[in-house]
């Protein structure tokens, strides 16, 4: 009867576990596990603060409550996600709105006041040379005194500057009575000009000691009679570009940063009126690019010489004589700067042709954005005939004038604030990043029941994903050490004659075995011939 010896190989792979599964115990308390764990969506879901994830991601087979949660779940993020969208074009188009605000002060700073005669050069100041110059200018035939025709006369070459100084109507003679918030003023506290209209006067102009009103009303402004001198208008033999068909004087209200822009921004005046003024300060303020287009001063910019702002009217001025000096070699008289001054006849050919185009293409050539801080000064005018009858006499014999001088000739302009307080006009951002997201913050909570700190939490889920699989890609690039597990196998009792279990064992090399041993016949799988063994126990 064959005898079977069965021999138990105690294999160490039990033990590798165990001994790695401590070591992993002992990582653990200290950093990152060595084989990371995916996360299940479930859970996941589960434990999320999105509101309907954890109804929709459930173990087990989908049914109707599921599908009703997850449609409902998807239509609440695309309404989200569309509104969101909607609140993201909106603050892209960066929408303002208009802030209006009335404050009162106790005082405050008259503005400057500028007034022309419409007439620019005096019949009596014009010296023959003045009329040969100024001929295709004035329209008046080039003749001196006597009747001579041009062509017996020789002129010096003419100087614009002292014609335009010289000739123009002087505010010693115009100004007949001052007064402003009732102490008396003189020509002495008008500083001369020059615009468009040639020699023109400027009140409380300077910008370092400007004057101040303390009361509003009639009476606490600026009060001045103006003879506009109708017997100085030049007669009109024809017409020109410097004709003109009105009797009175302009004036503008502007600011002390600003200069005159007189011939587009001021008002007429009519003789034999009485004209009142009422004025309302305007405080403006813009904003810059993207949600306005308004202009910013630069500290220590010069626009234009003698103004430290930057202003509309000084940008306009400015572009106008660069486009007169490029085309003309020379500027006009209004223009500031140190270039050479035209003479009639550049004004006559180039100037003035110039000046005019360059006035109607100014929004291609020259551009002029409003400054994003502006004070402007709105009006309300009013005006009574003067004089009546009785008034006619006594200013007739008080200024040596008969009266129908008076009432042809003779003004009043009052000028004074409504009252002391002035406009605020402020533009505000419509919708600025707060309102943003406060809006998308609002939808989210309103549709989806989220936040920012769920939006962590999915961007933690994802990384633990990414670093598992990451990982498990990272594993199997590497050959795998293989470890046998225990098992029983026989040997035939005549294969084991003069030898021992222990020199048997000790012939075969690690990790092999002799082919004569074969598995135990109880176990129906085969394990693989390969392995190192700690014990072999017969």
């Amino acid at each position: 009867m064959p005898i079977e010896i069965v021999c138990k190989i105690k294999f160490a792979e039990e033990d590798e576990k165990q001994k790695e599964k401590e070591e992993g115990d002992k990582e653990s308390l200290i950093e990152e596990p060595a084989q990371p764990r995916s996360r299940d969506l479930a859970a996941f879901a589960s434990a999320s603060t999105l509101h309907g994830l954890g109804h929709i991601c459930r173990s087990g087979r989908l049914g109707v409550r599921q599908t009703l949660w997850a449609f409902a779940f998807v239509a609440s993020l695309a309404f989200f996600l569309y509104q969101a969208a909607k609140s993201a074009l909106l603050y892209l188009e960066h929408p303002h709105v208009m802030a209006l605000d009335e404050e009162a002060i106790r005082e405050m700073v008259f503005p400057a006041i500028t007034i022309c005669n419409i007439n620019r050069y005096r019949h009596s100041a014009l010296t023959d040379a003045d009329i040969f110059h100024l001929a295709n200018m004035t329209g008046l035939p080039p003749k001196d005194r006597d009747g001579h025709k041009a062509t017996d006369l020789l002129y010096p070459d003419p100087d614009m500057a002292d014609i335009v100084n010289r000739t123009g109507h002087q505010l010693d003679d115009m100004l007949k009575s001052c007064n402003f918030s009732g102490e008396n003023c003189s020509s002495r506290d008008f500083t001369v000009v020059y615009t468009r209209y040639g020699k023109c006067y400027t009140f409380n102009g300077d910008r370092r000691n400007p004057r101040v009103t303390r009361q509003g009303g009639m009476g606490n402004g600026l009060e001045i009679m103006l003879d506009i001198q109708q017997e100085e208008y030049l007669p009109i033999w024809r017409e020109t570009n410097e004709t003109s068909f009105e009797a009175g004087i302009r004036v503008q209200i502007h600011s002390q940063d600003e200069p005159p822009y007189i011939h587009q921004l001021g008002f007429g005046v009519s003789p034999g009126f009485q004209t009142f003024v009422s004025c309302q300060e305007q405080r403006l303020t813009y904003l810059p690019q993207p949600w306005g287009n308004c202009r910013a001063s630069v500290q220590g910019e010069q626009t234009l010489p003698g103004y430290d702002t930057y202003s509309i009217a000084a940008c306009r001025l400015q572009c106008e004589k660069e486009a007169v000096v490029r085309s003309c070699h020379c500027r006009m008289v209004h223009m500031p700067g140190n270039e050479s001054i035209c003479s009639p006849n550049v004004y006559i050919e180039c100037a003035d042709h110039t000046l005019d185009t360059a006035v109607e293409d100014s929004q291609e050539r020259c551009s002029c954005p409003t400054p994003c801080n502006l004070t402007r000064y709105g009006k309300e005018i009013s005006m009574v005939r003067i004089p009546n009858k009785g008034s006619a006499r006594y200013l007739a014999r008080k200024y040596n004038k008969n009266e129908t001088y008076i009432r042809e000739n003779f003004l009043v302009l009052d000028i004074f604030f409504e009252a002391l307080n002035y406009e605020a006009i402020e533009q505000k951002k419509a919708y600025d990043i707060a309102g943003l997201l406060g809006d998308i913050g609002g939808q989210m909570g309103l549709f989806i029941g989220a936040s920012i700190l769920t939006i962590l939490e999915i961007l933690d889920y994802v990384y633990e994903v990414i670093r598992d699989k990451v990982s498990r890609v990272l594993r199997r690039s590497k050959p795998p050490l293989k470890k046998p597990s225990g098992s029983i196998a026989t040997l035939g009792l005549e294969e084991l004659k003069d030898q021992s279990p222990c020199e048997t064992l000790g012939r075969h090399v690690e990790g092999a075995y002799n082919a004569s041993i074969l598995p135990n016949h109880h176990h129906r799988h085969h394990y693989p011939h390969q392995g190192v063994f700690e014990d072999f126990a017969c």
